[in-house]
């Protein structure tokens, strides 16, 4: 009789949760109190947006990622939308592109400055109307340029096509009615191909995105469906509900027959909405409840029993939402594997949290547990995705150093503001440049100088005293006190803010600056 291991083995079965210190986390931010079963957060490689609490209409804060620790109260937002916002999220194929919701019945597009939101925003770069209740979920295409998916409270999902060059949209490229009830979440394919929807009616359904036709439905009465995720590319979908016995369930299917579940098991017998996030590269997929504190994470494959519970993290922090950050976002040198942003409303705090896989030499690049993974290149334009053409992720390696190479070059090259790549993984620097000057940009908003209050200096003795940084005016004396914490690159920002135009005004300062 051949021995059988007591568990299976698996490289990932001690993976742990790591969360960050107080000064890397997120304070102070008036999160929304919204009572709708979403994420509330959104996360890119350079910003974070959190929706946030707010009179008198809805608004979303835009932060640099590297804007850790207290968050000023009074931080410009973008608050555009007429009512409570309820979804938001980053285009997956530019870093400066976000798509918001709102009870007010539109979906918004805004532009995100390079250096970040540093006052209101209020006028979006395209608005799109077609909707007719409020709207509650948005979804962008995996893999083809400016198509985003909007449900609402008409029981309509709407597919857009954002390329188009008008300001206003108000016809949707496709308008599906398939359900009875409000759609709860809404899930693509790997290739987009095909679209997963949940709704109160605790049916899943999967239909096609281009024309709206149905595909399959389920029908099991033991499974009241809630959140549905397409598994990568192992064509599997997964959902989580409550049996009638009011348990939260996890439940494994397979997309062209919806009769049977290939897989379920029951959770425990918690209240919240139970969200799953899958990671198509390591195949774990991580199971987070709404007003819960821990995190459960399980192992994917392809062979019976389908669904191996890993471990548990464990906080007595509950979350309200969660945010999750790209792949070409993480820490590679430290083996960290998945991020979550975790809001915590009873501290107003995001708190990020990394899923890491403990390796004896994580500074060595760890090919079996980072393979190429999709990256921010689209890998067909909006028209070709509607001509019937279908895709797999344009995909990128993570190892430091590494490019994209889009196998795809007749895709169209980025527009605007997107024209800003992301770097690579580790390549921090310029981002770290962006946020500096989000910093001095907002404190500029905030305390507007004319360049006639700022003269330059008439005496020996006041040119000397810009080194002790008395009589200083506000901009140049931040600009001082930011150059001698070694903040990098500062001296560019010294030569586009200083008031001094005369270049020997500048001796005095620049010796000063270059002890430190």
């Amino acid at each position: 009789m051949s021995w059988c291991p007591p568990y299976r083995s698996s490289k990932f079965r001690h993976v742990y949760g790591k969360a960050s210190t107080k000064e890397h986390g997120y304070h102070g931010i008036p999160i929304t109190h919204s009572v709708h079963d979403n994420h509330y957060c959104s996360v890119n490689p350079r910003f974070i947006a959190i929706v946030t609490e707010c009179s008198g209409g809805g608004a979303f804060l835009v932060l640099s990622i590297h804007h850790t620790g207290k968050v000023d109260p009074q931080h410009p937002r973008v608050c555009g939308h007429s009512a409570r916002v309820l979804d938001v999220k980053w285009n997956p194929f530019d870093d400066h592109c976000i798509a918001s919701c709102s009870e007010d019945c539109t979906v918004k597009l805004w532009d995100i400055p390079a250096n970040g939101v540093y006052q209101n925003m209020t006028l979006p770069r395209k608005v799109l109307q077609g909707h007719s209740r409020r709207v509650n979920l948005i979804e962008w295409h995996p893999t083809a340029r400016d198509l985003l998916v909007s449900s609402a409270y008409d029981y309509k999902v709407m597919v857009w096509d954002v390329s188009v060059c008008d300001s206003v949209l108000r016809n949707p490229v496709c308008v599906i009615s398939l359900h009875t009830e409000l759609v709860l979440s809404m899930s693509f394919n790997n290739d987009g191909s095909s679209l997963a929807t949940t709704s109160l009616d605790k049916k899943i359904r999967v239909m096609d995105p281009r024309t709206g036709r149905l595909i399959q439905v389920s029908s099991s009465k033991l499974h009241r469906a809630n959140k549905v995720v397409f598994i990568g590319d192992q064509n599997m979908l997964f959902s989580t509900g409550s049996s009638p016995w009011n348990q939260r369930q996890i439940t494994l299917w397979d997309p062209d027959d919806l009769s049977e579940p290939l897989s379920e098991e029951e959770v425990d017998g918690g209240a919240g909405v139970l969200f799953p996030f899958y990671d198509p590269d390591t195949h774990i997929l991580y199971l987070a409840g709404k007003g819960d504190g821990n995190i459960r994470y399980y192992e994917i494959s392809s062979e019976k029993p389908y669904v191996h519970f890993l471990t548990e993290y464990y906080s007595l922090l509950p979350q309200k939402g969660l945010g999750v950050m790209p792949k070409r976002g993480l820490d590679v040198s430290s083996c960290e594997v998945f991020r979550f942003y975790r809001l915590v409303t009873v501290k107003d705090l995001v708190e990020p949290l990394s899923m890491i896989v403990p390796r004896r030499s994580p500074k060595t690049f760890q090919d079996d547990i980072f393979p190429m993974t999709a990256g921010n290149e689209a890998a067909l334009t909006a028209q070709q995705w509607l001509s019937g053409i279908n895709r797999g992720p344009v995909l990128m390696c993570l190892k430091p150093g590494s490019r994209i190479a889009n196998p795809y070059p007749e895709t169209l090259p980025r527009r605007g503001l997107s024209s800003f790549q992301s770097g690579g993984p580790g390549e921090t620097g310029s981002t770290e440049q962006a946020f500096l000057q989000e910093q001095l940009a907002y404190q500029d908003a905030k305390y507007p100088r004319e360049p006639s209050e700022c003269p330059p200096p008439r005496t020996e003795s006041e040119v000397s005293g810009i080194g002790c940084h008395e009589g200083l005016p506000p901009n140049v004396k931040r600009l001082y006190i930011l150059s001698v914490l070694n903040i990098k690159n500062t001296f560019l920002i010294w030569s586009c803010t200083s008031p001094f135009s005369p270049q020997n005004s500048f001796n005095s300062l620049n010796s000063e600056c270059s002890k430190h």
